[in-house]
C-alpha cells in the first residue's frame, strides 16, 4: 500500500509536468495514452506467462463497471482537476478518501465502523489541511478544479465498494490488466471525438513519452496491482487509509523538482498526517490479535 501510494503520489506531479510542457495535450489524450500503454504491457505479458484468468460471466458486470468508475470517470475528473489545480492540492484532496470509504463499507455492507479507524482519518484530514493552507494560512484554488476533484472522491469510494465484489475471485494482476484494457475502449472513441484533432499539435518527444510510460506502466498498473493485494489483506477500510499518504509523496516530489516550496505548515501537516495513519492501522492488529 505504502508503494501504490508513493507511485499515484507521482502521479499527480507527472501529469502536471505534461500539462506544462505539452500546450496542445488534454486530460483524454494523457488517459488513453495510458490505458494503451498499460494494455500494451500488462495483457500480453500475462498471456505469455499462462496467468490471463478468463473473467467468469457473472463477473462481467462488475468487471465493466470497475473499469467505468475506475480508470474511466475517476481519471477524467482527477486529471482535469489537476489541470486547475496543483499537484500537491490535487493529491491532497484525493487523501480524504478513506474518510468515506468506512462508512459506505458500513452502509453497504454492514462493516461494523471502528473507532480508532475513523479517529485516525479525521486526524490525518487535520494534517491534510494544514499542508494545503499557504504561509499567511489563506487558501486559493480554482472551484472548478475542486468540484473535479471532489467527484473524483465519491467515485473511488465507489470504486472500493465494487472492487471489494471481486477480489477473492481473482488474481490482483488479473484485475488491473482487464480494467486497464475496459478502460481503453471507454477512453479511445472519446478522446478521438473530442481531441482528435489535437494529436498532430504533440511534440512526442522523450521526455513526454517518458512521462506517459511512467504514469502508464507504475501508477495504472504497478500501483492498482499493489493496491488490490493490500486490499486483499488488509481490507477496505484499513488499506484505504494509505492514501492519506499520498499527499506526502507527491509534496516531497515537488519540492524535489521545484514546483513547491517547502514551509513550517507542511511539514507538521505531514507530521499529523502520519500520525493518524498510525492510530488508524493499530487498531488493524488489535483486532487480529
Amino acid at each position: 500500500m505504502v508503494i501504490s501510494s508513493a507511485f499515484w503520489g507521482a502521479s499527480f506531479i507527472f501529469t502536471k509536468g505534461l500539462f506544462l510542457s505539452e500546450e496542445a495535450i488534454t486530460p483524454n489524450i494523457i488517459l488513453t495514452g495510458r490505458m494503451l500503454i498499460a494494455t500494451a504491457i500488462t495483457m500480453p505479458l500475462l498471456a505469455l506467462t499462462g496467468k490471463l484468468e478468463r473473467i467468469k460471466r457473472e463477473h462481467i458486470k462488475y468487471f465493466l463497471l470497475l473499469a467505468f468508475t475506475e480508470p474511466f470517470l475517476y481519471s477524467i475528473c482527477e486529471t482535469g482537476g489537476v489541470q486547475l489545480v496543483s499537484g500537491s492540492l490535487a493529491s491532497i484532496i484525493v487523501a480524504t478518501i478513506p474518510l468515506f470509504i468506512p462508512f459506505g463499507m458500513a452502509l453497504v455492507y454492514k462493516e461494523r465502523l471502528r473507532v480508532r479507524a475513523v479517529v485516525g482519518v479525521m486526524l490525518s484530514l487535520m494534517g491534510i489541511a494544514l499542508m494545503s493552507l499557504n504561509d499567511d494560512f489563506s487558501f486559493t484554488a480554482d472551484p472548478k478544479g475542486l468540484l473535479l476533484l471532489g467527484g473524483a472522491v465519491l467515485i473511488a469510494v465507489f470504486y472500493t465498494l465494487t472492487l471489494v465484489k471481486i477480489l477473492d475471485h481473482y488474481r490482483p494482476m488479473t484485475i488491473t490488466a482487464w480494467q486497464n484494457c475496459i478502460g481503453l475502449f471507454y477512453f479511445l472513441p472519446l478522446m478521438l471525438m473530442t481531441d482528435g484533432h489535437r494529436l498532430p499539435m504533440l511534440s512526442y518527444s522523450l521526455p513526454m513519452w517518458g512521462m506517459l510510460a511512467f504514469l502508464g506502466v507504475f501508477c495504472s498498473t504497478v500501483a492498482y496491482m499493489f493496491f488490490n493485494v493490500g486490499m486483499k489483506h488488509l481490507g477496505a477500510t484499513a488499506g484505504s487509509v494509505y492514501n492519506n499518504i499520498i499527499p506526502v509523496f507527491s509534496l516531497l516530489l515537488a519540492l524535489a523538482i521545484g514546483q513547491e516550496k517547502l514551509s513550517w505548515l507542511k511539514v507538521a501537516g505531514m507530521a499529523v498526517v502520519l500520525v493518524g495513519l498510525t492510530i488508524a492501522q493499530k487498531k488493524n492488529g488489535a483486532a487480529k490479535q
